[in-house]
């Protein structure tokens, strides 16, 4: 079994673990960096709020102690740097790039925070994106990093490939919402990881209910939920509900994402930290 200090960096490592992984198959992190456990945070479909759960579940981290970094994957449509209020860019130094950190301290690193304008659309092929998400990984100097959480493109297209193929992920969490169509969706993203040998942490669904201001009543706006089923079909024991919730709408759309309180992920991160590679 990997020990704490692991940095999945098996090429220059002299034990004989059981999670020892031919060079191969992973690309190289960058030899300045240590990063001890991955977690992505995927979607089957967009706008369910995979990039809100990333972010929740670092600044929970970080508020634990943990020392957490985000890879934005979302290279067409990355969001992470306007959650935490990011604007300075990303530097270069000698031994490689140089992730930008929040308030609060968490390690991120995305697009945005190289391109000139954040509003740039990205019109690259699958490839070339693919290519700066590996760069991201080999590229970038992660300072001791107990937890990276990965968000990822919605779907199960290039960039998941590649992030599964090249990144020793330790497990993901899938977001969705509570529609019958983005269970069957999220279906395709549960099968994917088991085809990639990839472990399913948990499921989220997000904007599960909002609760009316006056009565505390929960109300279902999207229907009811699927998201135990689905977990009961698939053997994912841990579950978490998000409601909608407009205050912390308005942290995310003013950069103030740290400032949040949510506890409903709580369970999920703790089952995260604790479990033994």
């Amino acid at each position: 079994m990997a020990g704490e200090s692991c940095s999945h960096n098996c090429s220059g490592c002299g034990e004989d673990c059981n999670e020892r992984q031919d060079e191969s198959l992973f690309e190289k992190l960058n030899e300045h960096s240590s990063v001890k456990k991955v977690i992505g945070v995927v979607s089957g479909k967009g706008g369910v709020g995979k990039s809100l759960v990333t972010s929740l579940l670092a600044v929970a981290a970080q508020k634990k102690g943990l020392k957490t970094a985000i890879m934005d994957a979302d290279i067409t449509g990355p969001s992470i740097p306007k959650s935490f209020g990011i604007r300075e860019k990303v530097r270069a130094s000698q031994i490689g790039m140089l992730p930008v950190r929040t308030n609060e301290g968490i390690q991120v690193m995305s697009l945005n925070l190289i391109a000139e304008n954040e509003t740039d659309p990205v019109i690259w092929r699958g490839p070339v994106i693919a290519g700066v998400v590996k760069q991201f990984w080999t590229d970038v100097v992660w300072k001791d990093v107990d937890i990276m959480f990965i968000d990822m493109p919605p779907g199960t297209g290039d960039v998941p490939l590649t992030v599964f193929q090249s990144i020793p992920v330790d497990g993901i969490v899938i977001v969705s919402s509570p529609q019958e169509l983005v269970g069957m969706i999220v279906e395709k993203a549960v099968n994917m990881a088991a085809m990639m040998d990839i472990e399913v942490l948990a499921l989220v669904e997000n904007m599960s209910y909002v609760k009316c201001p006056d009565c505390g009543k929960e109300i279902k706006i999207f229907g009811e939920s699927n998201i135990e089923k689905i977990a009961k079909k698939h053997g994912i024991g841990l579950t978490a509900k998000l409601p909608i919730n407009p205050a912390i709408a308005s942290l995310v759309d003013s950069g103030r994402i740290e400032e949040s309180n949510e506890t409903a992920l709580n369970e999920i991160l703790d089952n995260i930290i604790n479990k033994s590679k």
